[in-house]
């Protein structure tokens, strides 16, 4: 975090723009109502939770990150010996998908999530690690030969890739959409302040990912960062004239977002 409904393009973009919901925390799943798409934690919901949020919402998607683990995963263990080093803001570690086992705890976790809990399609975080300005871009070849398995196990499953726009020539063919952090927002971990965007950097990323939804007819969903009304109308107004669907809500996503 996205979607199926994305498919028909751009215009159809339009009429389902804010219906997204992104909560790796836990709720009830009877809250959730309406949604064109809802992004979750699989691991807090039972596959009859997620039966009762599919009958009440288009597409459910659960997470999986294919650039990192956390220290907190119940697979952390098996996997914290074959990591490349770690990313100290979220305490998680880089990892290294050319390693054979590696990949196939990460394929059970796809199995789990379409097997086990019966979910639509997982939301592909941290990909942007096998991007140039990401700490592992000599290993995109094995990013794409495990997308490729994925797609061969389970053809049907949706899959919405986070980030790797300098990526996505060779992404593209293996996923449904592309959701992109912090275009008009701009969370600072140092200080934990949410903020505006610099409006000029605001743009040049406006402008690529135009680039990539016209070169590719990809679906793109935007994912802001506000912890209070004034800037999430703030956000809303530089957003709005793309018409792509959006998400806002607090940095670690793990609440049904609320503005002060």
């Amino acid at each position: 975090m996205v979607f199926s409904f994305l498919l028909g393009g751009f215009a159809s973009a339009q009429e389902f723009k804010n219906e997204v919901l992104f909560c790796y925390g836990d709720f009830y799943p009877e809250q959730i109502k309406g949604y064109q798409t809802v992004v979750l934690e699989g691991s807090h919901f039972s596959k009859a939770d997620i039966e009762i949020l599919k009958k009440q919402n288009k597409t459910v998607l659960g997470y999986i990150s294919l650039g990192e683990v956390n220290s907190d995963a119940a697979y952390y263990d098996s996997l914290k010996e074959f990591t490349l080093g770690k990313n100290e803001i979220w305490d998680s570690y880089i990892l290294d998908l050319e390693n054979h086992y590696t990949s196939e705890v990460l394929l059970k976790l796809f199995n789990e999530a379409m097997q086990t809990k019966g979910l639509d399609g997982l939301f592909l975080d941290n990909v942007d690690n096998y991007g140039p300005y990401g700490p592992t871009p000599e290993k995109l070849p094995a990013l794409v030969s495990f997308l490729v398995k994925v797609k061969e196990l389970y053809p049907e499953i949706y899959l919405l890739q986070n980030a790797g726009v300098f990526i996505t020539d060779q992404t593209q063919e293996y996923i449904n959409a592309m959701a992109i952090e912090s275009v008009a927002s701009d969370y600072n971990f140092k200080t934990n302040k949410y903020r505006l965007r610099n409006f000029k950097e605001f743009e040049e990323q406006l402008e690529r990912l135009k680039e990539i939804h016209e070169q590719y007819d990809l679906p793109i969903i935007l994912i802001e960062y506000a912890d209070t009304k004034k800037l999430r109308s703030k956000i809303l107004e530089r957003i709005n004239p793309t018409s792509w669907p959006y998400f806002i809500g607090g940095i670690q996503l793990q609440k049904l977002p609320e503005f002060k």
